[in-house]
């Protein structure tokens, strides 16, 4: 029963929640795509010197590789949180009916371990298929001719299947322990415990707005004027970057709505009131995603502007030589930009998505009330929208400084048409976070609309 049981909730979740699919799918062919980084290299005409850097590069490259193991043990976890939240009602159902704690436990972890199985077939699969997508990358890095060839790597699809095991298996244990943890009237009250402000209060805000001011600067202000500490310290100015967007956005998940409420004439039309409401309403657990986000997002475009300047604008500027030296690390970071930029596509997505699922009593109040269609999709399409919009907006001014740092060094080195690849990149990370804003807009319609 227990199997039947987990299976159907598969069947389920692959119809109402395609984007936590998607999302590990994509996070097992990124992950196999950079441990299969051999393969594809291999198969490429590579000078002497490009295998001997590529060789010496091999510890940094298993580094980036452990690395982006951690960020998707942190992704998995946080769409496992999302399913959780999202379901917890449910899970106080099945102990209504009878099912003891443990029963229950069993069907999250052999959800868990067929969600896994099929994320990861599907993701070696898609690796399969886009080998010579990413080969072309990789000849792109490294300035050599390009073949479409499919290539796949046994060991590496081995070690991604062991990795993409471990994470999941971390993650139906904690998903285990939430249900464990919490009594039976909190799971079916889940869906409706508003959050509770903390530090809310115009003294606070003051005090946060200021320490947003003081971090910001000290990073911003470092990465310009102090570049070579900046470049050393980077792991911890961007915990200060965290820190200080964390509080930038707290102050303003609290000023705009006092801003909004002041233009009355503004405010009290359509369904503005409840859109403002229902963003108020999950600021206080949303603030910290929204700025892990937005840090996700500008390293993910400072990395990949980076690896492109230091290879193909070394080699544009005719510095052949430094351009091989560094090619290996480039391509990490061109992956190490990609890895960042699915983890923050995909937060933005699961987060919308769990907010939805809050908010169903609210939207059938609504259309009990008689409220148009047009209007609830217009409201659900503006609170999604801000949240996309406000981590992108704010990367974009993290990448100006970084932006900055980065062109200097390709100045310095002789690097070629870094405004291209500046350009480029936040171009195609738009148009990523664009294709994710409107999966998230169809399903939240779905969820919301259809359920009102």
């Amino acid at each position: 029963m227990l199997v039947k049981l987990a299976l159907g909730n598969v069947r389920r979740s692959l119809r109402d929640f395609s984007v936590y699919f998607l999302t590990l799918a994509f996070a097992a062919c990124l992950l196999y795509s950079f441990l299969a980084s051999n393969s594809y290299l291999l198969a490429l005409d590579l000078t002497e010197m490009q295998r001997l850097a590529f060789a010496k590069a091999g510890g940094v490259l298993q580094a980036f590789a452990v690395f982006i193991d951690v960020i998707f043990v942190f992704l998995l976890g946080y769409a496992n949180a999302f399913l959780l939240r999202r379901r917890k009602r449910e899970f106080g159902m099945y102990l209504l009916l009878g099912l003891r704690p443990r029963h229950v436990s069993w069907v999250l972890a052999l959800e868990s371990a067929v969600v896994g199985v099929v994320a990861l077939v599907a993701g070696l699969a898609l690796g399969l298929v886009l080998s010579p997508a990413f080969g072309l990358v990789a000849a792109f890095v490294f300035g050599v001719a390009w073949q479409p060839v499919f290539t796949f790597s046994t060991s590496a699809a081995t070690t991604c299947a062991i990795s993409f095991a471990v994470i999941t298996f971390i993650a139906a244990v904690v998903s285990v322990r939430g249900i464990w943890k919490r009594p039976l009237i909190e799971l079916m009250q889940a869906d409706r415990a508003p959050e509770r402000r903390l530090l809310a209060g115009a003294r606070s805000m003051r005090i946060q707005g200021i320490a947003a001011a003081i971090l910001l600067a000290f990073v911003w202000g470092t990465c310009l004027l102090g570049p070579g500490y900046f470049i050393v310290f980077i792991i911890p100015m961007g915990f200060i970057a965290l820190g200080g967007t964390y509080f930038l956005f707290r102050v303003l998940s609290v000023r705009v709505p006092e801003r909004l409420r002041r233009r009355a004439a503004r405010y009290w039309t359509g369904l503005m009131p409840f859109t403002v409401r229902s963003v108020e309403a999950r600021a206080e657990s949303g603030c910290m995603a929204l700025a892990a986000e937005c840090v996700l997002l500008a390293a993910s475009m400072c990395m990949t502007v980076a690896g492109l300047a230091f290879s193909v604008g070394l080699r544009t500027g005719t510095d052949t030589a430094g351009a091989d030296a560094l090619a290996s690390i480039a391509f990490a970071c061109v992956f190490y930009g990609a890895a960042f930029l699915i983890a923050a596509a995909a937060i933005l997505a699961l987060q919308q998505l769990s907010q939805a699922s809050d908010a169903i009593h609210g939207y059938r109040t609504l259309a009990v009330l008689g409220t148009p269609v047009r209007l609830m999709r217009g409201s659900l399409r503006i609170q999604v929208g801000a949240s996309f919009a406000t981590p992108t907006l704010m990367a974009c001014v993290h990448c100006i400084f970084g932006f900055s740092l980065i062109g200097l060094l390709s100045l310095l080195m002789g690097a070629a048409d870094f405004a291209l690849f500046a350009g480029g990149t936040v171009a195609f990370t738009l148009i990523v976070l664009g294709l994710y804003y409107l999966v998230t807009i169809a399903v939240c319609e779905r969820t919301l609309v259809s359920a009102s």
